[in-house]
């Protein structure tokens, strides 16, 4: 039987969905692409099974495009998945953790990572105190969770960095103030890391007045081979959030790389575009990687003294 591959996404026709759908395909994986709002969870004596318009679900491996939209829903299916010991790339806490700006800031501090200086703002009283902590401003204003450039500011005063804090909490939205870099602004780079390797980066520039470079936003993308100190940082991230498919955007700071975000559900279209490289395909080979080495570990487990008597046989002969 071909190994079974579903991609849970919520929009087929995504050049991203579609990307790891063609590569799937073509390394000879029966592919599905499923909405994860529209699965079923059961939990019961039997453990979790997931059912799709009353059929069950059974496959080798998962990769969740799960939108910033329904973080809260898709995360509880990608960990029902992992309870029923299915492939999953990425896992739910990844997931989860990467969505959180301020816990990514903190678990990446906390592991050695250069991040920007990031306050979060419970009031807009103490907006002031935050915003002298980053160094004044201008600062950036951001919200806690957000996605594609989404929730995120850049206020020129403090008087300004005060209303857009005010105007967040009204919408019960949790601010973040965080240093601005000068000498990157509008523009950052990216390192797309599969299975703790970067196999692409490239470099984003704003168009325009826009200081956010995102892709989405129009940005513009261009091909670029980061040094081994940028690699390694951006490896290094991606394994603290513990995430096996990772965008790792770095600012380019006048005290070295400085790690903005790490996205879990990156983008393919802009860096397959900007550097030539079939992300998709390897994005894939990972998948086919951790599929062979668990298809392996089970025959140990079934055969523990196959390879003790072929190795005896040889040596006889």
């Amino acid at each position: 039987m071909e190994p079974r591959l579903i991609i849970l996404s919520r929009a087929p026709s995504l050049y991203s969905t579609r990307r790891i759908f063609e590569e799937a395909q073509a390394a000879g994986w029966d592919v599905q692409i499923i909405d994860p709002v529209k699965l079923d969870v059961e939990v019961g004596d039997n453990g979790v099974e997931i059912s799709y318009k009353g059929w069950p679900v059974d496959c080798d491996a998962v990769i969740p495009r799960i939108g910033h939209s329904i973080t809260r829903i898709g995360v509880p299916v990608v960990r029902a998945f992992q309870r029923m010991g299915v492939i999953v790339l990425n896992e739910g806490n990844g997931i989860e953790s990467s969505r959180d700006k301020l816990r990514a800031s903190q678990m990446m501090n906390e592991g050695g990572i250069p991040i920007p200086i990031t306050a979060s703002v419970a009031t807009w009283q103490g907006t002031r105190r935050a915003v002298a902590r980053v160094g004044g401003a201008p600062c950036v204003i951001k919200t806690h969770e957000g996605t594609h450039g989404s929730g995120v500011f850049l206020a020129h005063t403090e008087q300004q960095a005060r209303q857009l804090v005010y105007q967040m909490l009204e919408r019960g939205l949790r601010p973040l103030v965080q240093e601005y870099i000068r000498e990157s602004h509008g523009q950052d780079i990216r390192a797309f890391v599969v299975g703790g390797k970067v196999v692409a980066s490239m470099r984003r520039k704003a168009k325009g007045s826009e200081f956010r470079s995102n892709f989405h936003l129009g940005g513009e993308v261009e091909r670029l081979e980061i040094s081994e100190r940028y690699a390694e940082i951006a490896c290094k991230a991606a394994n603290i959030l513990g995430l096996e498919i990772a965008g790792v955007d770095m600012l380019e700071s006048d005290r070295g790389p400085l790690v903005l975000e790490v996205n879990s559900s990156p983008g393919l279209e802009g860096i397959e575009a900007a550097s030539g490289v079939n992300v998709a395909s390897r994005i894939v080979d990972n998948v086919i990687r951790l599929h062979d080495s668990k298809e392996q570990s089970h025959e140990k487990k079934e055969n523990p003294g196959s390879e003790k008597g072929n190795q005896g046989a040889t040596g006889e002969v």
